[in-house]
């Protein structure tokens, strides 16, 4: 079962907004997509089910969660899918940008992680001997 680092009342402390009607789905997303895009290159004590075992490193994930959920909210773009159009126009404005064969292959054809999700996980309580943001160690 897919972890889910964050509730709706974190969501709504973060936030200081009313949690959307559905945002146990949209944590539950952003719990998937932080950990295949961030957390799983990092290095942090965890339980047997993969959650963080230090407190200072739960609340940064549960705030990193709840900073990707605002952040798609707010741009309504959760898909990634704003940054698509080739080119339009509208009266004498004119605006063209990547589309989605233009082959850039660049993150604006993409979902990308929040801005103030990594900084969350760049808190001064995420001392080296808790967390290392992108360093995978094996044995």
């Amino acid at each position: 079962m897919a972890r889910i680092y964050a509730t709706s009342a974190q969501y709504e402390t973060y936030t200081g907004q009313t949690a959307p009607a559905d945002i146990t789905a949209r944590l539950g997303r952003a719990s998937r997509f932080l950990d295949s895009e961030v957390f799983r290159l990092c290095w942090y004590e965890a339980d047997v089910d993969g959650y963080p075992t230090n407190p200072f490193v739960m609340t940064a994930f549960a705030d990193a969660v709840c900073a990707q959920v605002q952040w798609w909210v707010e741009s309504g773009d959760e898909l990634g899918t704003a940054g698509q159009w080739g080119s339009v126009k509208i009266g004498s404005v004119a605006l063209s940008g990547p589309s989605s064969s233009s082959g850039s292959g660049g993150s604006s054809t993409g979902r990308r992680v929040a801005d103030a999700a990594l900084e969350a996980l760049r808190s001064p309580d995420l001392t080296p001997d808790l967390f290392r943001l992108g360093e995978v160690v094996t044995c």
